[in-house]
């Protein structure tokens, strides 16, 4: 380029090289400053992330723990409650069962009271001949039988 002043002397040039030198300086300081940040950011990135790994690791470990505990719990209970569903559901078909229950206690209640007024119209009655035979033979320390005798076939079946 040709000198500011327009004479053509050395004075002009050298100046116009010291600002070159200096903007070159410049960029070439930049460049490098950024090309030594993008080839130290990786690994400062990784070494933040393998401290931040360090730090947490155990607690999470601990959270992890500490939900399939809790998680362990949650599943037995699931089941308690599963179990009651099932064993309410069950109740509730067996009603059926509990009206043939409360049917066949009445029929024994029944029958217990026909056998009670039965038993009470015999005592007022004078006893029968076959009941003064049974106290009799009880008085002279003999078996009393309460009925007929019975008897065995020859095939051991009594009748």
């Amino acid at each position: 380029t040709l000198p500011a002043d327009g004479t053509g002397s050395g004075g002009g040039w050298k100046m116009e090289d010291q600002e070159m030198h200096l903007k070159v300086k410049k960029v070439t300081e930049k460049f490098t400053e950024s090309m030594y940040f993008l080839a130290n950011e990786p690994s400062l990135a990784l070494y933040r992330l393998q401290e931040h790994v360090r730090r947490s690791l155990p607690e999470l470990v601990q959270h992890k723990t500490d939900m399939q505990g809790v998680e362990e719990q949650c599943q037995g209970a699931i089941y308690t409650v599963e179990y009651a569903c099932s064993a309410v559901k069950s109740m509730s078909n067996s009603g059926a069962y509990f009206k043939n229950i409360e049917g066949l206690l009445r029929r024994a209640i029944s029958i217990k009271d026909q056998m009670s007024s039965l038993q009470s119209r015999r005592a007022k009655r004078a006893p029968l001949p076959f009941q003064c035979w049974m106290v009799y033979s009880v008085n002279n320390g003999r078996n009393a039988r309460s009925g007929p005798r019975e008897e065995k076939g020859s095939d051991g079946i009594r009748f």
